[in-house]
C-alpha cells in the first residue's frame, strides 16, 4: 500500500525549461556536450588546416574566410567549448583520485571551471578581434 501511495504523490515536472539544476550537473552536462560538438567540428578543422597547407592561394582563401565576423564568432563559440572542457576534464580526473569530491568543494570547482572558461575565451576573443 505505500508503494502506490508513493508512487502517486511524488512530484512530477515533466517541463525540460523549468528545472533548476545544480551548477555540479551543469558543469558534467556541458562537458559532455562540449566534447560531442568538438568532435564534430573536427572534420572541418581538418579542412581546412589541409587547405591551407595545399597552396598559398587556398592559404589566402582559408585566413579570408577566417577572418569573416561570423566566423570569429564561431571561433569563440568552439574556443569557450575547448576551455570548458578542458578545465571541467581537469575537474573530472582530480575527482576521479577523490580530491574536492565534498558537496561544496564540487561547487566551488565547478564555479572555477564555468570562470576560467570564460576567462580564457575572453583572452582568445580579444586576440580574433584585434
Amino acid at each position: 500500500m505505500n508503494q502506490k501511495l508513493a508512487k502517486k504523490n511524488r512530484p512530477k515536472n515533466l517541463n525540460l525549461l523549468t528545472i533548476r539544476l545544480p551548477i555540479n550537473a551543469l558543469v558534467s552536462i556541458l562537458h559532455r556536450a562540449t566534447g560531442c560538438a568538438l568532435f564534430l567540428i573536427l572534420p572541418v578543422i581538418l579542412l581546412l588546416l589541409q587547405l591551407s597547407l595545399s597552396s598559398p592561394s587556398n592559404l589566402d582563401s582559408v585566413i579570408a574566410f577566417l577572418h569573416s565576423p561570423f566566423i570569429k564568432l564561431v571561433l569563440m563559440g568552439l574556443a569557450w567549448a575547448f576551455f570548458h572542457h578542458f578545465f571541467a576534464g581537469i575537474r573530472h580526473l582530480a575527482m576521479d583520485v577523490h580530491w574536492m569530491t565534498s558537496l561544496m568543494k564540487a561547487r566551488y570547482t565547478s564555479k572555477v571551471v564555468m570562470v576560467l572558461g570564460l576567462f580564457a575565451t575572453l583572452v582568445v576573443s580579444i586576440a580574433l578581434w584585434v
